[in-house]
């Protein structure tokens, strides 16, 4: 009777703990950016993403505390996709045309902006820079 009443509370924490997690995600306000567009630029090779960085820069902080999961939805599969110690995750979108663009090779110098999610899946850094390093 206890064994079964502990799996019953293992269950009920577990779908409690799934519920939480989704609710604190926060669904950004992305106005003025068009997502289309940007999905519709892998690797930043046709120039569309570029034309957007203005717009991405300042959108920086309401990206912040969102879900890697949403992240996806929004933006797209990265162009690189990373897993880091203590389970911390980073997704690299290039931003402009580079090498990364005539070969299978996807490390470039070209500009990107890199999304760093914390072991709980929400992004806690997002930064501008030459490359993925």
């Amino acid at each position: 009777m206890v064994s079964k009443l502990r799996q019953h509370l293992l269950v009920f924490l577990v779908i409690g703990l799934i519920v939480f997690c989704n609710a604190c995600s926060k669904k950004p306000k992305l106005d003025g950016f068009d997502l289309a567009k940007w999905t519709s630029d892998k690797g930043g090779c046709s120039g569309q993403r570029a034309n957007q960085i203005t717009e991405l820069k300042g959108l920086k902080q309401e990206l912040k505390g969102v879900s890697s999961n949403d992240i996806l939805e929004l933006f797209g599969q990265p162009d690189i996709q990373r897993l880091s110690e203590r389970n911390q995750e980073y997704f690299v979108y290039y931003l402009e045309k580079g090498p990364h663009c005539g070969s299978l090779r996807p490390i470039s110098d070209a500009k990107s902006v890199i999304f760093r999610f914390s072991a709980i899946k929400l992004a806690t850094e997002i930064t501008f820079q030459n490359g993925s390093q």
